[in-house]
């Protein structure tokens, strides 16, 4: 479960007297004094819903304490990435203000519209959130969102310059078998596939057609669902850039798992719960909307099980070394997780011909 929302008085990372005098600097219609309300869920950033004394709801967002990487939690990209969004058909919440102060709080923050809808990351999520009749027109939305994405023209948004326009699953393809190899355990060498499919891959590469604005983690979980089914907000940004729009489409069509999938290790996953369209369903409807040839499709989709292989291994290793705390952690359940996507990195690739 993703956990209740927690109200607090002290919000991890925030400076409460200097954010607030800056938020109200900012917008003459907000009044102090703010409560602060932890949003749960996965993301990797510190994410608050911030009331203010007239009840008027926002959501603020910034990076995680300690150290990071140069290119890590880039905050002025996700707001930049949201305000060129927002006239268009993609919904994101409204972009309200980005700081780049870093005297206010100890790091680049930005705040942004509060949206009514709710990120779908387990069956019990879907069921509080979504009757069953609604859930076909959800699904249906999530694609359609995905599809009015990839229509977008970067240059025309003014996004062009966001990150390279070429050979995108090329260089994805090298960047996680890199790190692959920089993150061996005790039982990966047993996998001896990951490099077997690495340059089976590579072999069968497409030609990339024009660059398009792809999320990178398009799923329930990083759309705001609507109670009358339909996806009211794409969230969580960090990860994108230009690239393949359908190693982008195949992406969030691997996290639509149906009850004809071979049973996952993770078991509670929410297009599990009835009434929702089926996988094939969506491919259609994508293919209708678009006009793209979904041919090369179970390739993207091999590719993404693939570099999802390499994602939970990298993080598994870290727990192994005790780079990152395994309290509450099944690391049994997350290396079967691993094996699982390897094993259908395998047989869609198979398929592919």
């Amino acid at each position: 479960m993703t956990g209740p929302i927690e109200a607090t008085d002290t919000p991890d990372g925030i400076e409460v007297g200097p954010v607030t005098a800056w938020l109200l600097s900012q917008r003459a219609d907000l009044a102090g004094p703010f409560r602060w309300e932890k949003l749960p869920g996965g993301h990797s950033n510190f994410t608050y819903r911030v009331l203010d004394a007239n009840g008027t709801a926002f959501v603020l967002r910034r990076p995680p304490l300690g150290e990071l990487l140069p290119s890590a939690h880039d905050m002025a990209r996700e707001f930049r990435i949201i305000s060129a969004l927002w006239p268009t058909p993609v919904p994101v919440p409204e972009p309200i203000a980005f700081c780049d102060d870093l005297s206010v709080t100890g790091a680049r923050f930005y705040c942004m519209g509060a949206v009514d809808g709710k990120s779908l990351y387990e069956g019990a999520d879907v069921e509080a959130q979504v009757a069953e009749d609604k859930r076909r027109a959800l699904g249906f939305s999530f694609i359609d969102v995905l599809a009015d994405l990839h229509a977008l023209d970067p240059d025309e948004i003014g996004l062009g310059d966001l990150g390279r326009k070429d050979d995108y699953v090329g260089r994805q393809l090298k960047r996680w078998f890199a790190s692959w190899n920089a993150s061996q355990t005790e039982d990966s060498p047993a996998l001896t596939d990951v490099a077997v499919l690495h340059d089976e891959l590579v072999a069968r590469l497409p030609e990339q057609g024009p660059a398009r604005l792809v999320h990178g983690d398009y799923g329930l979980h990083n759309t705001l669902s609507h109670r009358d089914g339909y996806i009211a907000g794409v969230i969580d940004w960090e990860i994108s850039t230009l690239g393949d729009p359908l190693a982008d489409l195949a992406y969030a069509l691997n996290t639509w798992v149906g009850p004809e999938d071979p049973p996952s290790p993770k078991t509670d996953i929410p297009t599990l719960e009835p009434g929702f369209p089926s996988r094939q369903e969506l491919i259609d409807r994508y293919a209708e909307h678009t006009g793209s040839d979904l041919g090369r499709l179970p390739y993207y989709s091999a590719f993404n099980h693939w570099k999802t292989v390499c994602i939970l291994q990298g993080v598994y290793a870290r727990y192994l070394q005790g780079q990152k705390s395994s309290e509450g952690v099944d690391l049994r359940l997350l290396a079967q997780r691993r094996n699982h996507a390897l094993f259908l990195a395998r047989q869609t690739l198979n398929a592919a011909g």
